[in-house]
């Protein structure tokens, strides 16, 4: 049983409900510029703590609070239960709950700290990482085991493929995964004074990944491989292009190499901030699409695809700061970024993170409501 104080069980307090729209052959298809039959439009988020009961308190029906009530056009995935990074360890401890916080052990050993009310992501507060021994010591976790296939894990992936679901897996971030395991500063420092070691995780986490997915593409189609970074903020990336290239690149490569000749057509990397000066570089591993592109750090989805065309697309884009303001700063925002995306797809139009706190039901009505004038008209249904 989850803990009701651990992030996952906060994530599924705010999870929302989702339907089918689109089938797995006309949105892989749609995002590889393909075809263009339609435009895609979702919340690939949901809300922020918080707002479920600021809605609830302006009238909102159960429908709205699950998002149900709204009109959207998205496809469903289905993810493989397969495990690629860290397995094994202990089970998450309680350490220390307050009215503000939660504290606890996790499965790697570290101390980790939830803030009560507002986070969704609990920060940690110490890692198991300092040195190659540190590393050697952990490493098995990051090895080959038959316990990194999950239960009916066969059986899911084929009802995945048989009811039209985009078949995903995700691996762990090049980036991320060392900063899970060493924090940020350490990371990025390692990445210069400690290259052996970067270089021998990424290997690990490549060679392991191969042979688990040989197994699932034996099996099954996979159609999206997923990969979370988070590696940039609104100044810029933690690392620059020559260490995507050298670090990074090789490990991407090697996934995503085995898992497109298998026929995956889409790699999809998450990472908030602006990731405009290591996007060149990490399109070179393969990466074919971004999200969620957040326009407070810079990433416009207008001007990224008139500077890369077909060679990305894009999920999300949409400021999700604009919607708490006037419904005309709303509808300029919608009018600047919707007519380009429908008129060359590749994009699954949605706000580029959680719906935020002071959002109100009114606006949010409005905001669906327009985004649908404006794909009808666009796509001259009306």
């Amino acid at each position: 049983m989850t803990p009701e104080w651990s992030s996952s069980a906060i994530h599924a307090q705010l999870a929302v409900k989702h339907t089918m729209e689109v089938r797995r052959e006309e949105y892989l298809d749609y995002m590889t510029f393909e075809r263009n039959e339609g435009p895609l439009f979702t919340e690939l988020f949901g809300p922020i703590i918080g707002l479920k009961e600021e809605w609830a308190a302006q009238g909102a029906t159960p429908e709205e609070l699950d998002l149900s009530a709204f009109r959207y056009r998205r496809q469903m995935a289905g993810r493989v239960p397969v495990s690629l990074g860290w397995i094994g360890g202990d089970r998450e401890q309680l350490i220390e709950e307050t009215k503000e916080h939660v504290i606890y052990r996790d499965s790697r050993g570290r101390r980790m700290k939830l803030c009560k009310g507002y986070a969704t992501l609990a920060l940690p507060l110490d890692y198991p990482v300092e040195t190659m021994d540190d590393w050697l010591k952990i490493k098995s976790h990051y090895e080959f085991s038959e316990t990194r296939f999950g239960k009916d894990w066969e059986e899911v992936a084929r009802k995945h493929l048989a009811e039209g679901r985009v078949v995903t897996v995700g691996i762990p971030g090049g980036f991320d995964e060392p900063r899970q395991l060493m924090g940020e500063e350490n990371c990025c420092l390692a990445f210069v004074l400690e290259p052996e070691m970067i270089s021998d995780m990424l290997n690990t986490i490549a060679d392991t990944t191969c042979q688990v997915l040989e197994r699932v593409c034996n099996l099954v189609q996979i159609d999206q491989l997923n990969v979370h970074e988070d590696m940039a903020g609104k100044s810029g990336p933690l690392v620059g292009p020559a260490l995507v290239r050298e670090f990074i690149n090789p490990y991407y490569r090697k996934v995503w190499d085995f898992v497109r000749e298998r026929g995956a057509r889409i790699f999809n990397q998450d990472s908030d901030g602006d990731m405009r000066p290591i996007l060149d570089a990490f399109l070179e591993s393969g990466l074919n699409l971004i999200h969620p592109c957040e326009p407070a750090a810079g990433m416009d989805i207008v001007e990224l695809r008139e500077k890369y065309g077909t060679r990305v697309a894009f999920e999300g884009g949409i400021d999700k700061h604009v919607i708490r303001r006037s419904k005309d700063e709303i509808v300029a925002e919608l009018e600047y970024k919707i007519p380009p995306m429908i008129r060359t797809g590749g994009c699954v139009l949605s706000l580029d993170h959680r719906i935020p706190n002071g959002t109100s039901l009114e606006n949010y009505r409005f905001y669906v409501q327009k985004v649908w004038e404006i794909l009808d008209r666009e796509r001259g249904t009306v």
